[in-house]
């Protein structure tokens, strides 16, 4: 056993040689800290009811939990675009480049939040009061958490008490196995659904690599920008957010799809062939598909790639039309049909397709809210509309009608030939369109994007974009802790180190390990 870990430990060790690690590093362990501030603390849980027998829940431990976390952004943001492949790197980023492991990286930064609250969000806490509802044989998609009043239903945000679950099936019976291997603790079953969301992280550092290798981009670019992005490390560690298992999951499914022909995939004699059976590795990789749907639904969407991966639909004659739209087909009823199978055996049904509005029922910046907001004021000033909600339900309606005609027209233009490219611009557009914008859910392409050859514009606005939600996440976390001023002035600081670190991409090459 020492043997094996033996490697794996002195990747460790020589990862937390460099000092752009060990900012990082601390980058996470001030967030964590800061954490423990009431921001997001329930207030029947452990850190709560310490911070209040030590009289320490006021203001001053509410300002200094921000200004904690500010830092921590400031240096975890920091040590991201220093290790960034570019031109004119230091000799420790270039010692950095060749000798360290993303995967070593990603678990010195992550470590500080296992044990730690979850981060910059309730919903782990809503997870844990859905498996607990399981658990007493109540549907969370008949009822929502305060149907069953206690510590689980008292942790959860106000907005989402009364809500049924959006999630999958199988996601609300993972959170149930995870309540019941904690022994009924509310407080340390939303802690333990890290362990769900680190499944997911494992997949995706693993795989991503590994994919934008084969696809001919920069695997040390990908390793960076998608594994070692702060929103992953923020989000799916600390978050604890379900996405994660989702995007691990479609990760898996995509580098299944790309196996070799006659490539065989298993332990020691398990070993399997599905060219043993006269299929393809594509179909395989729908099967996974379908399981990451019953997690969280937008990944239904990765069916669509996967046959195209394999064999392109290179032009508009019937022949290839037929083909292409068969494998299509066959892929979406072998995804389709696993999630059917899979919700059946979970035996809480298809209750999710009434709540696929519960995410909306709160205001966050996703635009068309924003724009629907807009003109839901002009209807007030003038006393047009006493719900005060026609406009914003119209402007977010729109906005999903429109990004279905995006989605479709890149299905048809880019994802004929490119389909992992179309992949993650779709799963963007989605996450932009959607009633409720959340900086994980921009993960869902984003850890895609660099799996092909990313023009630089669109890689440059990518990394823009991770400074604009992690200052968001800022600025909402002081908001909480009555800090406002502060989270501002956070964001003015993270802009200005972001544009110090502006500088050209490197054209690929091999700049930090990709397995091992």
């Amino acid at each position: 056993m020492f043997s094996l870990l033996a490697p794996k430990v002195g990747c460790v060790v020589e990862a937390w040689r460099v000092r752009n690690v060990r900012r990082g590093f601390l980058g996470t362990v001030l967030i964590a800290l800061g954490s423990l501030s009431p921001a997001y603390l329930p207030r029947n849980s452990t850190w709560w009811q310490m911070l209040s027998d030590a009289q320490l829940s006021g203001w001053p431990t509410r300002l200094a939990g921000t200004v904690i976390t500010m830092t921590g952004l400031f240096l975890l943001l920091d040590a991201w675009l220093r290790l960034r492949p570019r031109s004119g790197a230091g000799k420790e980023a270039e010692y950095a480049y060749h000798n360290v492991r993303h995967w070593a990286i990603l678990l010195i930064w992550g470590a500080p939040f296992l044990i730690a609250p979850p981060i910059f969000s309730h919903d782990a806490y809503s997870y844990a009061a859905q498996g607990w509802l399981v658990h007493n044989g109540i549907n969370p998609y008949h009822a929502g958490p305060s149907v069953l009043p206690g510590a689980f239903a008292d942790q959860v945000s106000w907005v989402w008490r009364d809500t049924p679950a959006p999630y999958g099936p199988l996601s609300l019976q993972l959170q149930h196995l995870i309540v019941d291997l904690s022994g009924f603790r509310p407080y340390l079953s939303a802690v333990a659904m890290r362990t769900l969301s680190l499944i997911g992280v494992g997949l995706i550092g693993l795989l991503i690599p590994r994919i934008a290798h084969r696809n001919g981009a920069d695997p040390a670019l990908a390793a960076w920008f998608a594994t070692l992005n702060p929103i992953l490390v923020i989000d799916f560690i600390g978050g604890a957010h379900n996405d994660s298992l989702m995007m691990g999951l479609v990760v898996a499914g995509l580098w299944v799809t790309g196996l070799p022909t006659g490539q065989r995939i298993g332990l020691g004699r398990w070993q399997f062939d599905p060219h043993r059976w006269g299929s393809s590795w594509w179909l395989l990789g729908a099967v996974l598909i379908g399981v990451a749907t019953a997690i969280k639904q937008p990944a239904i969407m990765a069916a669509y790639a996967l046959p195209l991966m394999v064999r392109p639909w290179s032009d508009w004659s019937l022949r290839e039309v037929s083909i292409a739209a068969g494998r299509v087909l066959a892929s979406f009823t072998v995804a389709v049909g696993t999630f059917s199978v899979v919700t059946l055996a979970t035996g809480l049904g298809f209750g999710w397709i009434n709540a696929v509005n519960v995410p909306g029922m709160v205001i966050t910046i996703a635009p068309f809210t924003v724009i629907g907001q807009a003109v839901q004021l002009v209807l007030n000033l003038f006393s047009l509309d006493p719900t005060g909600w026609a406009a914003i339900r119209a402007v977010r309606g729109l906005g999903v009608v429109l990004a279905g005609a995006v989605i479709a027209w890149l299905a048809l233009t880019i994802g004929r030939t490119q389909p992992l490219r179309f992949l993650a611009y779709a799963y963007l557009v989605a996450a932009l369109a959607l009633p409720a914008v959340r900086s994980w859910y921009i993960l869902w392409g984003g850890l895609l994007l660099p799996l092909t050859e990313t023009p630089k514009h669109i890689f440059r606005i990518a990394i823009w974009t991770t400074v604009v939600l992690l200052c968001y996440n800022g600025i909402n976390m002081a908001w909480r802790n009555d800090a406002m001023a502060l989270g501002f002035a956070a964001a003015v600081g993270i802009w200005w180190l972001a544009r110090t670190h502006e500088s050209p991409v490197r054209p690929a090459r091999p700049i930090v390990k990709e397995s091992g």
